[in-house]
């Protein structure tokens, strides 16, 4: 008895399914549509140029299917028309012509069966397309491209296995006011949610002009988040967008630089900063982050002190792009770039990254790894020991056999956005919501968000105009400054992200005016918070009052713990450059205990300062101190978050 392969019981099956016969297309078979044929004939010929020659698939496609409308059953159409379909964004739409094409005619080509794997493989029918993957090898010889299907075979087992854990996510599509029939892909967020900008080539870029590929030049677009969803997206305009491709590649945690990519010296990264409502004109990076090479996608952390992008510089890379790092300097240049090494890059491409605001994890898609086929999207996080851990595919629905990239996520990691393309989209690419449902009881310890996000804005005490005001992140265990943030000049609004682990001190200041300060004392376990802090600096006038909120004692004591320092040294700064300032320092208690307790507490807490002051140069004529006790609460004694807040050591203005 002959043997049957699993392979020829499909393909007979898909001859049965369609029982059609090749339909060529000559006059015997349409005497009396000659002119109808005549066309059907110049539309193949006309949409093989641009295929074949131009490379101009969308054109090419549209007239085949304008043939295909006065002739459904030609084999080579159908395989012409499937060809198409792969080499678009719809891959998955080819397998419907190749079956057909193959169906009509099993010689149509002589790799119709690497193309119904293809098909398959592109439509989650992943037995079907291993099988046909290696009936196809069979015949093959030639090294690269046996590598190239053993990759595909990989694939699909990879995708068989992923598909048996599906993803507790809603993806949603952002619609019509941010997608359309055109290319929308890239989206940057801001940390809080927002905001969105992102690329796109769709008609009514500022060129107006199409690149060779047959589509419009990149332009760079945004949108705000509002009750009822996203605005209508309109164009960044001039000077981000030019008649050249200009993408938007990163973002800052504080939403105030874009990292734009420019079609210049084989593509290069620069920066933009937000002055007002105005974007500045882009810059190359300075240092040595772009080369003669391909320089895209980049993303900064929370200190602006580490950027990592993407490059295909080849003395450097492992395979293809890679992911690289690049270290800031004292004069703002950016040190050689350091390759992230193998556990992130592979032999093949990785593409895109996205470091989320806890400096910890890490986004980015690939080509390799675990992915089920094409570009798939990765997490990654850094241990204990700075260490990036090995990449956990995201898994499907995230992912698909076809290409899914551009993953970011606001702070709170709750909602991610990405650029796929699906069934349901508007075109090409598309941009796509994912909402995470959260169990915290369920939820793994390195999926935890350790970040809390700090926002507000910046105002005059008095005229509650807005300020442009630099803000300093201190480290108040190291007394360092860990990164300087200026907040926006038009609107006053600041976005700071605090990883988890630290004593942080905010310290608010501008000339002129008193500075201002904040704590928080961030455990390692300390879980995503977001909090609202509007600043009013007030100008140095007699009888105002600053609360030095990073100033600390030992418990029940008056001795200063290291961590006062850095606050301290900011009360120095201000009577250095304000030679006729004099001040008087306070100290506060909660209602705990006796008066008489309280009073003396107090005042030997403040006299620690004064002293402090002195013995770092600050003349002592310019200081005084007591001690109010309980006498001045500025929230209630009831609860503990107030007695916290009453407890504390003031500075006050007694001449100037």
């Amino acid at each position: 008895m002959k043997k049957i392969s699993v392979l020829s019981i499909f393909l007979i099956a898909s001859v049965l399914s369609y029982s059609q016969v090749d339909v060529k297309f000559t006059t015997a078979n349409f005497p009396d549509k000659k002119e109808k044929l005549k066309l059907a004939k110049s539309q193949i010929k006309n949409a093989d140029i641009y295929v074949f020659s131009e490379n101009k698939i969308t054109e090419g496609l549209k007239l085949y299917q304008k043939a295909y409308e006065f002739n459904p059953n030609n084999s080579d159409l159908n395989f012409k028309i499937g060809y198409c379909y792969y080499n678009s964004s719809q891959k998955y739409d080819c397998l419907e012509y190749f079956e057909k094409a193959y169906a009509l005619n099993p010689k149509v080509d002589k790799k119709i069966e690497f193309y119904l794997a293809r098909g398959h493989h592109f439509n989650y029918n992943f037995d079907k397309a291993i099988s046909l993957y290696s009936n196809y090898s069979a015949s093959i010889r030639d090294k690269t491209e046996l590598e190239s299907l053993g990759k595909y075979i990989t694939e699909c087992r990879n995708g068989k296995d992923l598909i048996k854990d599906t993803i507790n996510v809603e993806i949603i599509n952002l619609g019509d006011n941010i997608n359309t029939e055109f290319r929308e892909y890239g989206p940057m967020v801001t940390a809080d949610g927002s905001k969105l900008y992102f690329t796109s080539r769709r008609k009514g870029t500022t060129g107006g002009q199409m690149a060779p590929d047959g589509m419009y030049f990149e332009d760079i677009y945004e949108t705000q988040k509002t009750e009822t969803g996203w605005t209508k997206a309109r164009s960044v305009g001039s000077p981000l967008n030019t008649k050249m491709h200009d993408a938007v590649v990163g973002i800052s945690p504080d939403g105030q630089t874009l990292y734009v990519y420019m079609d210049t010296n084989g593509g290069d990264i620069y920066e933009s900063k937000l002055k007002g409502s105005k974007w500045t004109k882009p810059t190359p990076l300075k240092g040595s982050v772009n080369s003669k090479y391909h320089e895209s996608k980049a993303c900064i952390s929370y200190d602006n002190k580490t950027l990592y992008f993407i490059s295909d510089n080849p003395a450097i890379s492992i395979g293809g792009r890679d992911i690289f790092y690049s270290n800031i300097d004292a004069y703002g240049n950016w040190s050689p770039p350091t390759n992230i090494g193998p556990v992130i890059n592979t032999p093949y491409n990785e593409v895109d990254l996205f470091l989320h605001p806890d400096g910890r994890t890490m986004y980015f898609c690939s080509e390799g790894h675990n992915t089920m086929g094409g570009l798939d999207i990765f997490k990654t996080t850094k241990n204990a020991n700075g260490e990036w851990t090995t990449p956990v595919n995201l898994g499907y629905p995230i992912n698909t056999p076809l290409d899914d990239a551009f993953y970011v996520t606001t702070a709170s990691g709750k909602t991610a956005y990405y650029a796929s393309v699906r069934p349901e989209g508007y075109g090409l690419h598309d941009l796509y919501e994912l909402r995470y449902p959260v169990d915290k009881e369920k939820q793994k310890e390195e999926d935890k968000v350790l970040v809390t996000l700090v926002k507000g804005t910046v105002r005059d005490a008095i005229t509650t105009f807005p300020l442009e005001a630099k803000i300093e992140i201190i480290d108040n265990n190291k007394d360092e400054i860990v990164a300087e943030f200026i907040s926006n000049s038009q609107t006053g609004g600041y976005l700071i992200n605090l990883p988890s682990g630290k004593n942080y001190g905010l310290n608010v200041n501008k000339e002129g005016y008193l500075f201002h300060s904040e704590n928080f004392n961030l455990a390692d376990t300390a879980e995503y918070n977001e909090v609202i802090i509007d600043v009013d600096l007030q100008r140095i006038e007699i009888g105002t009052t600053v609360v030095l909120k990073n100033i600390f004692f030992d418990y029940d004591k008056a001795t200063l713990r290291p961590e006062s320092f850095a606050e301290l040294n900011r009360v120095i700064a201000i009577l250095d450059k304000q030679a006729n300032l004099k001040i008087e320092i306070s100290g506060h208690t909660d209602n705990k205990g006796s008066a008489e307790y309280n009073k003396n507490l107090s005042k030997a807490r403040a006299k620690t300062v004064v002293d402090y002051l002195i013995e770092k140069g600050i003349s002592k004529d310019r200081l005084t101190y007591e001690g109010y006790a309980f006498e001045k609460p500025i929230a209630s004694n009831d609860t503990d978050e107030g007695r916290q807040m009453n407890r504390r050591v003031e500075f006050k203005v007694i001449a100037n």
